[in-house]
């Protein structure tokens, strides 16, 4: 397993910010969600050597990261989520210094420094200093130092934060092709629920400091079999018409698509019975698959009554 929790459990004082976590991960790349104040960034911090568990453990590739936090340190990489540079660098001398702190020769880890920079496209302007860069460069320099070192375990943090539409394409294509092309296993801890779907086999959800779903995120969007996103050549208006008539919950999306709700006693027969009937081709007809969003909000949904729940009892 690359990451393991076993009862992993944080206090700030008396407030318990973690709260006997456990789950396995294997996964190659990782995605870390929950709302503001889940615990995500104390977990991070954990898992990096910064915070003691008050109880349980973590272990990251084997390690523990109690009894093996030096060595633990040297195989990770850490992009954090706000501004971490020493201003009056310019990336190469940055990663540099970042190389040889993790136990690069001054040689390997100027080489190591080119070749990086060249791998996030920031080759062309290795020598300018870094404060002069726009946010979506100064991103790439915080991935970039991450890397410097081939780490066994990248963690990013918020990587496309107040990223614009092209800076954030950027991010999420070098992050595939990390996963895809590297050696390093990635947990990315973000907000934007895309950027994980896109990025990411597996996922975390925490909430109020506690696990309240983990698993495969292909096998958590579940097919719904009485729900249908249709395309269809007629007369769209006719045809909803009609569905409605027989009991079927309809609405037109964009591009037309009709999302088509059947009652529980039709069968999907009855969507090919009408289109016959009315003229209608079916262009593009497929079943309505949850997106990560939705297993999000129902997670969370569940979360809040289970606590209601137990608060009465």
């Amino acid at each position: 397993m690359f990451l393991e929790l076993k009862n992993l459990s944080v206090r700030f004082g008396k407030k318990m910010v973690l709260d006997s976590l456990n789950c396995s991960m294997e996964s190659k790349a990782l995605g870390l969600l929950g709302p503001n104040g889940a615990g995500k960034s104390t977990l991070i911090r954990t898992i990096l050597g910064f915070i003691k568990p008050a109880s349980g453990i973590a272990f990251v590739g084997n390690m523990d990261i109690r009894k093996d936090s030096r060595r633990l340190r040297g195989m990770l990489g850490y992009m954090p989520e706000h501004e971490s540079f020493i201003h009056g660098l310019s990336p190469v001398r940055l990663l540099r210094f970042m190389g040889e702190l993790c136990g690069l020769s001054p040689k390997d880890a100027m080489e190591r420094a080119h070749e990086v920079l060249f791998y996030v496209g920031l080759g062309e302007v290795r020598y300018r200093n870094v404060e002069t860069f726009s946010l979506g460069m100064q991103q790439k320099v915080k991935i970039a130092q991450a890397l410097v070192h081939g780490p066994k375990l990248l963690i990013l943090d918020e990587p496309t934060n107040a990223l614009d539409p092209s800076g954030r394409q950027d991010m999420i294509e070098l992050i595939q092709d990390i996963v895809k092309n590297s050696g390093s296993h990635v947990i990315l801890c973000s907000h934007i629920l895309k950027d994980v779907e896109q990025c990411c086999e597996d996922v975390i959800v925490l909430n109020k400091g506690k696990i309240i779903l983990t698993g495969n995120i292909d096998s958590l969007r579940k097919v719904d079999e009485k729900v249908y996103d249709l395309r269809i050549k007629g007369d769209v208006n006719h045809f909803i018409s009609e569905l409605s008539e027989r009991g079927c919950q309809c609405s037109l999306g964009e591009r037309d698509i009709i999302r088509i709700s059947l009652p529980p006693h039709e069968k999907t027969e009855l969507l090919f019975e009408l289109a016959l009937k009315n003229n209608v081709q079916l262009r593009h007809f497929y079943y309505k698959k949850s997106s990560l969003e939705d297993v999000f909000i129902q997670a969370l949904e569940d979360s809040i009554k289970e606590a209601k729940n137990h608060a009465r009892v």
